[in-house]
């Protein structure tokens, strides 16, 4: 049996029909627009991150192939192959047989987006709370999308900071950018002392054991052993032990046998209950809002502190510090160094 369609029922369909291919084909607004933009976008991306890579292994001098492009940005070794031809297209790289570098116009590129990634990275250490295993990750989405005026105007508002987080310069507004300096941690000897001056941040995993230690750009170490493919030194007054794959995640600078050494203090967690110490200072590895809501507890160099009560849990740890006492969790006071009174002060029991 036929149903019969009414002519208000077809004016409905062919309605819904052209709305439908309005939908699909506006101009701009439209799916398929909105589809080929996110696609060119996507193919922006990449190019960009291979532009990156190609450049940071002309940097550290490291050799830079076909795989080594492929592994990096996880793609296959045919999409690599077509990508590097069209950056060459593009007059971004110069290939000579299976070699290839970037022009000077890739080189300006390149140096524009690790500005604008290394510029948010330290907007995020330094202004924001956002945690520091996030840092990689939120500024490899700016980098993309954030242009180098934004970049630059907020680079002026920090002062113009010259290296990020990780220790990595950051390139100047006029593309120039120091000479890579410094040598793999596992390169060291026994008996060396070094300054950390950068700490890889890829692959995640890694990076993220090297936080877990406190390790940070600025951080002095001393090697006290190097035996079946591992590193043993000395950091703040802790021993550590890494593996070779690790260490080489870190980079450092040799210290002049006759350079002054910092001095080595202890963290607030040292402190006993009942006695007092002087604060030296704040790790340079608490950052942003942490950092300044220590400051405004009044936790400033040569301010005396003094460890009154632990709570039940024994975390947080009440301490006397400028006629109040305030609450400080372990996990803070580990950036807290001091330098420990021998007066013993009254104690507090709890």
């Amino acid at each position: 049996m036929w149903l019969a369609i009414t002519p208000g029922a077809t004016l409905l369909i062919g309605l819904l029909i052209l709305g439908i291919i309005i939908w699909v084909f506006w101009p701009k607004k439209g799916l398929l627009s909105r589809w080929t933009r996110s696609s060119m976008n996507a193919q922006r991306v990449l190019l960009e991150d291979a532009l990156k890579f190609v450049f940071d292994c002309e940097y550290k001098n490291i050799p830079c192939g076909l795989n080594s492009i492929a592994g990096n940005l996880n793609i296959s070794t045919d999409k690599a192959a077509k990508l590097l031809d069209r950056l060459r297209t593009m007059g971004l790289i110069q290939m000579d047989d299976r070699a290839f570098e970037l022009t000077d116009t890739g080189r300006s590129y390149a140096l524009r987006i690790i500005r604008v990634h290394r510029i948010w990275e330290r907007y995020l250490a330094d202004e924001t709370g956002v945690g520091q295993m996030e840092w990689h990750g939120e500024a490899d989405y700016k980098e993309h999308r954030m242009s180098i005026e934004a970049a630059d105007e907020l680079a002026a508002q920090m002062g113009n900071p010259v290296f990020d987080p990780h220790g990595d310069p950051i390139p100047s507004a006029k593309g120039e950018i120091p000479d890579h300096k410094g040598q793999s941690l596992g390169s060291l000897k026994e008996g060396n002392i070094a300054r950390i001056v950068h700490i890889e941040d890829e692959p995640k995993a890694i990076y993220q054991q090297l936080v877990a230690l406190g390790l940070y750009p600025g951080m002095e170490v001393y090697i006290l052993d190097i035996t079946d493919g591992k590193i043993t030194f000395a950091a703040n007054g802790e021993e550590c032990i890494l593996t070779t794959l690790f260490a080489s995640s870190i980079t450092v600078e040799l210290m002049p046998e006759k350079e002054e050494r910092s001095p080595k203090y202890e963290v607030l967690t040292s402190l006993p209950i009942g006695h007092q110490a002087k604060i030296i200072g704040i790790s340079p590895n608490c950052r942003g809002q942490q950092r300044r809501r220590l400051m405004d507890l009044g936790i400033v160099p040569g301010t005396v502190i003094s460890a009154e009560m632990k709570s039940a849990s024994g975390d947080p740890i009440g301490y006397r510090i400028l006629g109040a006492t305030i609450a400080i969790r372990k996990n803070q006071a580990q950036y807290i160094f001091i330098d420990k009174i021998e007066e013993k002060v009254h104690e507090t029991t709890t």
